[in-house]
């Protein structure tokens, strides 16, 4: 087991708010159930999928993407299993920014972790960079 996340920066001119607004709609969309935080140019969306998924991630479990505006059109994007937050959007970002939030997981997870933050990765590039995403 080992804690697996994977970083990217990504160069935008779409304000976080936006971007992240419609990351969820697209994780939605795609039946995911999302949750989502944005504060102070930081945000936090976690995203679960039911059905055959649920018995690979445990129900207090996430895909969990942490995002930081870190230059004026440049957002740091960090992507793991993390624990799902109850309540995410009444909690303050910066508590949960600052605790350990993404989990050591096993190689089942592993697995099907990377292949899905590949694939979700390339579509909030393809949003940061205006691009329709089908």
């Amino acid at each position: 087991m080992g804690l697996f996340k994977k970083e990217k920066k990504i160069i935008t001119n779409i304000p976080l708010q936006q971007l992240v607004g419609s990351f969820s709609s697209y994780l939605t969309g795609q039946g995911w159930k999302v949750q989502q935080s944005v504060a102070s140019g930081k945000a936090i969306v976690q995203a679960q999928k039911a059905g055959i998924l649920r018995d690979i991630f445990t129900a207090d479990r996430a895909l969990t993407f942490t995002m930081e505006q870190v230059g004026p059109q440049e957002i740091s994007v960090k992507v793991g299993v993390g624990k799902w937050i109850q309540n995410l959007g009444v909690t303050a970002i910066e508590a949960i920014l600052l605790s350990e939030l993404f989990l050591v997981i096993d190689v089942p997870e592993m697995l099907w972790n990377s292949h899905v933050e590949g694939d979700l990765l390339k579509k909030l590039e393809e949003m940061a960079k205006g691009e329709p995403v089908l």
